[in-house]
């Protein structure tokens, strides 16, 4: 067994790519080495295409293996389970810059598995299984043939850093992902603390340099082992069908295509390609029955002259489907606050998409807990998405969260994460819920505004408000047309989606799609201003409705209050088995935390039910002052003196001859057990004993002063 090698350097790191040792008998596998991680990539098409159909069934699955990080699985059996959240979005992330290169009528069903095998603390086995991929594509015989690499960008300091590690990620103010070819961009996709669009042009432009090596690295891979392409069988529409479909449709459908309501559109639309349809099967059985049309063809040639009049009332006319000029942004309409019981809430609707979002705050209890390969962690800011099948008129079974809600909320969630504000400052949790209640394109933008605003409501206080704005791209030959705010039917139809969040100071989050071979940096450079314009005016729009966060938050938030205790009282708050603090749980109501640090929250709807827990917790933990006076209980006589409870677990020692400014026989003539006396702390020595004096207390404030504190306990 002699593998076949090749290497690159990126980012200072040797990145090694194999092939011809592991999988063998899939159509094509590559193993990719960088450090201590390894990513097995594989690649499996069918020879045979389903009857009927007319796209690439292209599956993609990255997993990572528990045993990659000397891991054993949780729960019963101890195995992996269904994907984590972060593996179906890294399936994301390899699928969307490989899709737009497979060849046109490539209708072969084909699945990319990579497996995460190893792993260390370097922080980029999602975009090694993005090249993993590539590879063993282009090795393969499957007829694929333009490799892709992926690098990540971070920038620490000031200072742009390729394929950071994960201690690098963590301090660093940009998480950017680029995939592209030799020759242009595929996919981009990451966050940014606010930055500028020439900062971020920067990055994706030494993104772009940093991943050449990778491309070559696969060439020669390729060139050593590469296996003969299969011959790619043609589906062409048939000249005739297209022709009759051009000639007996196309003056109807411009129509169809200006109406401006998505539904009527689609009804108009829908209505024509059946009249075709019709027409052209009677036309056949009467002059040629001798052939035969397949309603996949005609469909076919109905959809390709749908996109060809679509864009060429763009590219000539500059009108869209809906009227609108090329950066013209739908009429937005915004309410907030709406739900009376919830922490906080907004309705944005742009056009005909529109997006309930809903902010609810909780403690530390509430926040996810991740076991990911590299460790445990905890996320106190979560977005979820819905898409309901109702908010595009259709009716589909209720099931779980998909791979592409998965992936729109991840979007809107790091679109929001930079202007969060400390948790130091604002200890909740937070969920944020957007139901998609209509859609026509643009939701997860819609998300971004909607979540914004529902923070805002919700009283927390976010740096700044963000919005967001999907932009798209109609291309020919050298002719091209820039699209602000793009409907579900540019983003089907057109050539890019890119989406753009951010704040008046820079952007937060991106992601970019296209489906075509690429784009160059000067577009993305004209796509980003335009993206700018549209989302300052956005974010008027969100001012008019809320200028900044509420002063207060909801009646029904939790109120959390925090409170720093020494960790040797951490044993003492809590009581033996919890007693103690299940005891101040019950009295007040309250939720109380405590962490390893001493660190206690203590969170309630009531605020007084708060204060009066921290008040309790106070108590326990409070420590004695040496010169302060103090009201304490007689809890045992003795023949020297008298013990006596300043407050609950601390009892100091007040010696007979500290009782009194006279001689005194015996401690029983003065103080009994149960009296409240009070008593100045005169010293706490080495070993915490305290000694306590009452007659220098009374000598200061007077035993009449005692007699009424004590009656009144």
């Amino acid at each position: 067994m002699n593998p076949i090698f090749v290497e690159a350097v990126v980012g200072g790191k040797t990145v090694r790519l194999e092939t011809g040792r592991m999988a063998k008998q899939a159509d094509g596998s590559v193993v990719v080495w960088a450090d201590g991680t390894v990513v097995i990539a594989t690649a499996v098409a069918s020879k045979v295409s389903k009857p009927g159909v007319d796209f690439l069934p292209l599956t993609v699955d990255y997993q990572e293996r528990a045993y990659a990080a000397g891991k054993i699985p949780g729960g019963f059996f101890k195995r992996e389970g269904k994907p984590s959240e972060r593996e179906i979005l890294n399936s994301r992330l390899i699928d969307r810059p490989l899709r737009p290169l497979f060849p046109e009528g490539f209708f072969f069903d084909t699945q990319l598995i990579a497996s995460v095998i190893s792993i260390d603390r370097g922080g980029i086995s999602d975009v090694m299984a993005v090249v993993a991929s590539s590879a063993a594509l282009y090795v393969s015989d499957i007829p694929f043939m333009n490799p892709v690499a992926a690098v990540k960008v971070g920038c620490v300091d000031g200072t742009f850093i390729v394929n950071p590690t994960l201690d690098e990620q963590e301090r660093s103010t940009l998480d950017l992902v680029v995939a592209g070819t030799r020759d242009a961009i595929m996919m981009v996709e990451g966050q940014g603390n606010e930055i500028s669009e020439e900062t971020f042009l920067s990055a994706i432009d030494l993104a772009h340099k940093s991943i050449l090596p990778l491309i070559e690295a696969q060439e020669k891979l390729r060139a050593m082992a590469g296996k003969e392409k299969r011959p790619l069988p043609a589906v062409p529409i048939p000249p005739k069908v297209m022709d009759m479909v051009e000639s007996m449709g196309a003056p109807r459908l411009r129509e169809a295509l200006k109406i401006a309501v998505k539904q009527e559109r689609q009804e108009q639309t829908a209505q024509i390609l059946g009249d075709v349809r019709e027409k052209i099967l009677q036309e056949f059985s009467a002059s040629s029955p001798e052939m035969v049309v397949e309603e996949r063809e005609i469909f076919n040639a109905f959809h390709e002259l749908e996109r060809r009049i679509m864009r060429e009332m763009i590219l000539d006319h500059k009108v869209r489907a809906d009227g609108r000029g090329l950066s013209d942004i739908r009429p937005i309409t915004i309410e907030v606050g709406i739900l009376p019981r919830t922490h906080g809430s907004a309705l944005f609707t742009r056009g005909e998409t529109q997006s309930l979002s809903v902010a609810t705050l909780g403690t530390s209890d509430d926040e996810q807990r991740i076991d990911a390969l590299e460790g445990e962690s905890t996320k106190r800011f979560m977005l979820h998405y819905n898409f309901p099948p109702f908010s595009v008129g259709e009716t589909k079974p209720m099931r779980g969260p998909g791979r592409r809600e998965i992936g729109h909320g991840n979007l809107a969630e790091r679109a929001l994460k930079p202007v969060l504000p400390a948790r130091d400052s604002f200890p909740y949790s937070i969920r944020l819920v957007s139901d998609i209640l209509e859609s026509n394109g643009s939701s997860s933008m819609a998300t971004v505004c909607g979540g914004s605003l529902a923070m805002m409501d919700a009283g927390i206080p976010i740096k700044s408000a963000v919005a967001g704005i999907a932009m798209g791209l109609i291309k020919e030959g050298d002719r091209i047309a820039i699209l602000s705010d793009i409907l579900g039917l540019e983003d089907h139809l057109g050539d890019m989606d890119f989406k753009v969040t951010g704040t008046e100071n820079g952007i937060t989050a991106v992601q970019m799609d296209i489906k075509i071979t690429g784009i160059t940096v000067e577009l993305m450079r004209e796509a980003l201003q335009k993206a700018r314009e549209g989302r300052l005016y956005i974010m008027e729009k969100m001012k008019m409705a809320l200028p900044s966060s509420r002063n207060n938050m909801s009646p029904f938030a939790p109120r959390i209050l925090t409170l720093k205790i020494k960790q040797d009282k951490i044993r003492e708050v809590i009581g033996p088995g919890g007693k103690v603090i299940r005891g101040i749980t019950e009295k007040t109501g309250a939720k109380i935390e405590i962490d390893d640090s001493g660190l206690i929250q203590i969170a309630s709807t009531d605020e007084v039910a708060a204060q009066k827990a921290i008040d309790m917790i106070n108590q326990i933990v409070e420590e004695v002052q040496v010169g302060k006076i103090y009201l304490g209980r007689v809890k045992t006589v003795a023949d020297y003196g008298a013990f006596v409870e300043l407050f609950p677990g601390t009892t100091g020692l007040c010696h007979i001859s500290q009782l009194e400014d006279r001689r005194v026989e015996k401690v029983s003539d003065v103080v009994s057990e149960g009296d409240l006396i009070l008593v100045k702390a005169l010293e706490v020595d080495r070993q915490g004993k305290i000694r306590l004096s009452r007659k220098e207390a009374i000598a200061e404030v007077g035993a009449d002063r005692e007699v009424r504190v004590g009656s009144g306990r």
